[in-house]
């Protein structure tokens, strides 16, 4: 399909709670093949539909090595988080040329509409699960800086500024 544009910060857009998906349609796959061909550029794990300006529940993680494990999903929310904490270094192509070390937790369960248009209950571990977790967070309006403290978020902005 195409590769799409990202979204700069700070459009508001990226500040917004996405629109639920109500089936899984020809455009909805359309979307996500966007979506997965735009993830491979970056190069990134995963991909919001919102960073790309489509205001949908629609996230894509692909975290392996061998990038043939594409997890599409709709609606995505999760029951369940280990209390077990990661620590992994996260950024956005919506926010080039920083970073930051976010705590989250180190596995999660997550139901989500698949492609195939039914509910689907999984559980992710490692870089899968940090992935899934930074893409809600885009589907909530929310950015991977908002986890860190108020001092840490205002450097990293500032750092953003500069670059």
């Amino acid at each position: 399909m195409s590769v799409r544009l990202c979204l700069p910060w700070p459009d508001k857009r990226l500040r917004t709670a996405a629109a639920p998906v109500e089936d899984i349609t020809d455009e909805v796959r359309a979307i996500w093949q966007d979506m997965i061909d735009t993830m491979d550029a970056m190069p990134g794990v995963g991909l919001a539909a919102p960073q790309i300006g489509v205001m949908l529940q629609l996230a894509v993680v692909d975290a392996s090595d061998t990038r043939d494990r594409r997890i599409l999903m709709a609606n995505p929310s999760i029951l369940d988080v280990s209390s077990e904490m990661n620590i992994h270094d996260e950024a956005s192509p919506n926010l080039p040329g920083v970073s930051a070390k976010i705590k989250r937790p180190k596995s999660v369960s997550v139901r989500f509409l698949n492609k195939d248009g039914m509910y689907t209950r999984r559980d992710f571990t490692g870089l899968e699960a940090t992935s899934v977790q930074h893409q809600i967070d885009h589907l909530n309006g929310r950015m991977f800086f908002d986890n860190l403290g108020r001092v840490k978020r205002d450097m990293l902005l500032r750092k953003a500024r500069k670059v």
